[in-house]
């Protein structure tokens, strides 16, 4: 058993952190003398994550056009593709961030069909604290529609692993209301807190997900009538953008402004930010990246990693979800675009939709 390959699978809300922490989870099992690959997913392709991950010297593979529970034999590829260049011991993915009911339509199928590839690790749910104190009615504030927290609710429901991220910007008292009712209310789930991003408390759950096994419980009841109501309530834009001036601009302070742009066209219209995330890539051949990352129409923009230099062109990326039209997605990121002082914007690529009703390839009940 030993000498089969991990499958480890983080999966949370948009904008909860996923992308930090397989990130810093690779890290860790590298510098263990493990090999590590990653799959990305999402509904539609030029993904942010790819690129982040991608730029950290991972190998990685992306599976776009539907979340993991749909596109299973794409999954299976990716494991298969990974295998001939890298041959991992470990894979981590990260499913679509609207996605559920993952344990019954991928971590069930890949045991019973695929057991003899894979050891099917625990599945563990990021969890951003704001957000989650908002749908579980703990925090005033700007939040979703109750077919979209329906799905919110369903992915807690089903965790092995319910990991509260981000806890380097909230006091202790307050996650500890939060903790106790995420306890409450999933009692199934291990709780763990930590800062995926600084690195703060995640060995314990580094431990359990690298050690564990995915649960054997009955899987979890699901109406997918109100889970493709809820992911269809959000509109979905990826688009790629060539950046380029006549005299070297401060990329980190462009996609700021540009994020607080979007944020507040978007809040004007009433509607809610899942995640905006946004790359800018100065292709100098440093490796470095400016990254952006927006969480809720009424929160500020994160600069998560910057460009030492200032630049004179770059390759931006930008991913953005929300409760909201995609062709007011599409029409406010055009806006933003057009309005960048002293920057020309290009598009290269754009693509916006809502996502379509979830059909598995495979459902397993347990």
């Amino acid at each position: 058993m030993s000498d089969l390959a991990r499958y480890i699978m983080i999966g949370g809300f948009l904008g909860a952190g996923k992308t930090t922490a397989v990130a810093g989870l690779a890290q860790h099992l590298t510098h263990q003398g493990k090999r590590v690959g990653l799959i990305c997913n999402d509904q539609s392709s030029g993904l942010v994550d790819t690129t982040l991950l991608r730029s950290k010297g991972f190998p990685v593979e992306e599976i776009t056009g539907g979340c993991f529970c749909c596109r299973f034999n794409s999954l299976l590829d990716a494991a298969d593709s990974l295998t001939q260049s890298s041959r991992p011991d470990v894979f981590l993915a990260e499913p679509v961030g609207s996605c559920t009911d993952l344990v019954a339509t991928v971590s069930y199928p890949l045991r019973r069909i695929y057991g003899d590839r894979f050891r099917v690790a625990p599945l563990s749910v990021m969890v951003d604290p704001m957000r989650a104190a908002r749908i579980l009615g703990l925090a005033e504030g700007r939040s979703f529609s109750e077919k979209v927290a329906y799905v919110y609710r369903k992915q807690l429901q089903e965790a092995d692993l319910i990991v509260i991220n981000k806890c380097d910007a909230h006091p202790a008292e307050w996650l500890d209301r939060l903790d106790a009712t995420l306890a409450e209310g999933f009692p199934r789930a291990q709780i763990f807190r930590c800062s995926a991003k600084d690195g703060t408390g995640v060995e314990p759950w580094f431990d359990a997900v690298s050690r564990g096994e995915n649960s054997t419980w009955p899987a979890m009841e699901i109406d997918y009538d109100i889970y493709a109501e809820g992911e269809a309530l959000l509109g979905w834009l990826n688009c790629t953008v060539q950046l380029a001036a006549d005299a070297p601009f401060d990329g980190n302070q462009t996609l700021v402004a540009l994020a607080l742009h979007i944020r507040d066209r978007v809040a004007g219209s009433g509607q809610d930010i899942a995640h905006l995330k946004m790359t800018l890539d100065s292709k100098d051949g440093s490796g470095t990246l400016s990254v952006v990352s927006v969480v809720g129409a009424d929160r500020e923009p994160d600069l998560r990693e910057s460009l030492l230099d200032r630049v004179e062109s770059g390759e931006l990326v930008i991913n953005l979800r929300a409760e909201a039209d995609p062709e007011i997605l599409e029409s406010v990121t055009r806006e933003a675009l057009g309005a960048l002082a002293g920057v020309r914007a290009t598009m290269e690529h754009l693509e916006q939709l809502r996502p379509g009703r979830p059909t598995p390839t495979h459902r397993m009940v347990r």
